[in-house]
């Protein structure tokens, strides 16, 4: 049987004290919890992101105890749960730092410089009209598995938060990929990988320098060739 736990938060230079937690609660229940009784005692709560809670739409960005999304490899902040902690821890939690993703309050950021990078060119184009049928264009296993794993990516920025230079190589090459590896990404290829580069810089990104950051944290374990083959596109582009 599981017993419950105590833990002592850390937020904003604040320390809050939390007693009788499930550790079957998920973090962000834990969180929900603080914000009741803060609350409760006529006090502002703490603002975070959340949406899904399933570990699909990336928007629960978190630094715990120095690491985005936590300990737990391959797993969102939502999805991480009281039981990876021990009774009495004290845990630190910490909003993405990045001149990119300026604070909002609290533990929320404005992640928009994601979306600007995918409208920059994180899209293919396609007729509407008459439904195409499924195996009109024929696409190998191989080709659908890497274009698959690329886009598992949720665009959580916990790559950039990682990063000491703020890069988001992993986020923009696994974007590229995605679409670049399947034919329906053809026709905006070289358009797309030049696009999206030259909108990462002009958000204010940092350059990858190759500390493998980025995948450590990663919580859909996105593999760091995505880089390698970002690299190669923006190199073929000019051709």
């Amino acid at each position: 049987m599981n017993e419950n736990i105590n833990v002592t938060l850390e937020i904003n230079n604040e320390t809050y004290n939390l007693k009788d937690i499930s550790q079957e609660a998920s973090f962000l229940e834990m969180l929900d919890m603080l914000n009741h009784k803060l609350i409760a005692e006529s006090k502002d709560p703490i603002a975070f992101d959340s949406d899904c809670r399933e570990g699909i739409c990336g928007s629960c960005s978190l630094v715990i105890n120095g690491i985005p999304h936590g300990k737990e490899l391959g797993t969102t902040v939502c999805q991480l749960h009281m039981r990876s902690f021990h009774n009495g821890e004290k845990i630190t939690i910490e909003p993405w730092r990045a001149v990119a993703f300026p604070i909002i309050k609290d533990l929320v950021v404005d992640r928009s410089a994601l979306d600007r990078i995918i409208q920059a060119g994180g899209y293919i184009s396609v007729k509407t009209g008459t439904v195409i049928d499924a195996n009109t264009i024929l696409i190998s296993k191989q080709m659908a598995e890497e274009a698959f794993d690329a886009a598992a990516c949720i665009g959580c920025g916990a790559c950039v938060a990682a990063c000491k230079n703020s890069s988001p190589m992993l986020f923009v090459g696994a974007k590229v990929k995605h679409l670049s590896t399947l034919p329906q990404g053809q026709p905006e290829r070289k358009m797309r990988v030049r696009n999206m580069v030259m909108q990462m810089s002009i958000e204010g990104f940092g350059g990858c320098t190759n500390t493998l950051e980025c995948e450590a944290v990663c919580p859909k374990e996105i593999s760091s060739s995505v880089i390698s083959y970002l690299n190669r596109e923006f190199i073929l582009s000019s051709f």
